[in-house]
């Protein structure tokens, strides 16, 4: 299978009550970030990572009621990540690859809000996987690869650090 390399251009941050302010239209989906307090982590932290796919991101976030959730509700900050390229892939495609950077971006950064894709990954779909986040894409890492954070390189024949074998013998 061959590198799929998806970029995703990130604003914010919103608060709730500019969730409005998003587009909103029929299409603006994507992946979203929410910063809170957190009991142990503290303030001002990543906790979740979600998606709005075949739902506006203004609708999805609203749904989950971080604010209501959340003992600094106030203070909620929003991220929005919209999957971005030379042109749009019909909606079933573009529901595939929402799901999979998503699910690779909560593999690799553990949020502390989800419970869900923390300790699995699709393997097969994401090892060739590379995600670009670009513009405010706050604490993410600016390059996630399923060449990393999958099984692909789990096993490697005849791989050892550099000096640990003989010149010549590799």
């Amino acid at each position: 299978m061959n590198q799929k390399t998806i970029h995703v251009q990130w604003e914010g941050p919103f608060s709730y009550s500019e969730l409005s302010s998003l587009k909103n239209d029929n299409c603006d989906y994507g992946i979203y970030q929410i910063y809170a307090s957190h009991p142990v982590y503290g303030s001002d932290v990543l906790l979740y990572i979600g998606k709005a796919e075949r739902q506006t991101f203004g609708i999805r976030i609203a749904q989950e009621a971080w604010r209501d959730r959340n003992g600094d509700g106030d203070r909620v900050q929003i991220y929005v990540g919209r999957l971005s390229g030379h042109e749009t892939p019909e909606s079933e495609f573009w529901s595939e690859e929402i799901d999979l950077v998503e699910k690779l971006l909560i593999y690799s950064h553990w949020p502390a809000g989800n419970s869900q894709n923390l300790n699995n990954i699709p393997d097969e779909k994401c090892r060739n996987l590379h995600v670009l986040n670009w513009g405010n894409h706050r604490d993410l890492m600016p390059e996630v690869s399923g060449a990393r954070w999958t099984s692909l390189h789990s096993v490697i024949e005849n791989y050892d650090c550099y000096g640990n074998h003989d010149a010549g013998s590799v």
